[in-house]
């Protein structure tokens, strides 16, 4: 059951990471290098939808995490486990304080109605999603190292 667990872990972080990868590195410049009303108009799609889905996408992955850590207590790589928790906390904070507000006003943008600063805003967001990504990442090989 626990090597169950460990799999859908794995799987289930390794997606999560994937996609977050996939907006920093392959969707967003997509969008960036369409017509301003264009990408302004994914943006903003991308925003509703992944808004709706990644929050509970990072409470799982944190959530499997730490269930793995304490049903491995006192074996190998259960001090890995706790960093690669500690490390899916740190980017659920970097959500909330950072990224969300700025996801929560972008989601409404239109090219009619997107404020002076729209691009300052949208290349913040994109600052902190990297190094939020570099932290998921982290914490996935750690996932990764602890459970082989």
């Amino acid at each position: 059951m626990l090597n169950a667990l460990e799999v859908f872990t794995t799987v289930v972080v390794g997606l999560m990471v994937g996609v977050e990868f996939s907006v920093a590195f392959v969707i967003n410049p997509i969008l960036n290098a369409l017509p301003e009303d264009s990408g302004i108009l994914g943006r903003a799609h991308g925003g509703r939808m992944l808004g709706a889905v990644m929050p509970v996408w990072y409470i799982t992955s944190l959530v499997l995490v730490a269930v793995l850590a304490v049903a491995g207590w006192g074996q190998d790589g259960a001090g890995l486990l706790v960093t690669s928790g500690a490390l899916l906390i740190v980017s659920v904070i970097m959500s909330v304080l950072l990224l969300v507000p700025i996801n929560n006003r972008g989601k409404t943008w239109t090219p009619d109605n997107r404020p002076e600063d729209w691009k300052d805003q949208k290349n913040r967001w994109d600052r902190f999603h990297y190094v939020r990504v570099a932290v998921i990442i982290a914490a996935f090989a750690l996932l990764a190292t602890a459970l082989t």
